[in-house]
């Protein structure tokens, strides 16, 4: 399975993953997707996560998360022992989403909601300190205008990594990525 997790105001309607949902339908793995609307409080989007995994073998799970899904995929991962794909991650959301406490509007469902304290602590009590870099895949970009790559790069040292110079946080070399995405998860095309 392949548990897509969408970022910040984000939705599975986001370019991203549409791009990887037909990218695997044209492959017949279609099957293997799943990109849930996450909720927007941090301990809501885990467990709905969570119970998207319940009776998976974490060996044949890849969860992909683009910026805060891959914090949150970074928590599942290591809870999970199963492998991921962070794209763009936000490391700190509890740090990096402060200036934007307040109310918010998802970008492709229009939903309207108040960002609060709570959320910031929710994402401070789901940090992990230390990684087993083995697990991970990072694609990232230079460019990103919203979060500081060289943060994720420290975090995840030693892990795979492909650093492309410029782009922007939407990852504009996304399809170039997904041959090697599938081969990380194992799957074959």
């Amino acid at each position: 399975m392949i548990l897509y997790l969408h970022g910040f105001n984000s939705a599975p309607a986001s370019r991203k993953a549409r791009t990887m949902e037909k990218y695997l339908e044209e492959r017949g793995l279609e099957r293997l997707f799943n990109c849930p609307p996450l909720p927007d409080r941090p301990g809501e989007a885990i467990a709905l996560a969570e119970s998207l995994l319940e009776g998976h073998d974490p060996d044949e799970v890849t969860i992909v998360g683009s910026s805060l899904g891959g914090f949150y995929a970074t928590w599942l991962a290591e809870k999970h022992a199963c492998r991921a794909i962070l794209i763009q991650p936000a490391v700190f959301p509890h740090a990096g989403l402060e200036p934007y406490l307040g109310k918010q509007k998802n970008l492709y469902t229009g939903v309207e909601y108040e960002l609060t304290k709570a959320h910031l602590e929710g994402w401070r009590s789901l940090c992990v300190d230390k990684v087993d870099s083995e697990r991970y895949l990072l694609l990232l970009e230079t460019g990103d205008e919203v979060l500081d790559y060289r943060e994720a790069v420290q975090k995840y040292e030693g892990a795979r990594m492909v650093i492309r110079q410029g782009g922007d946080h939407m990852l504009q070399s996304f399809a170039e990525h997904l041959p090697r995405m599938l081969e990380f998860a194992r799957l074959t095309s």
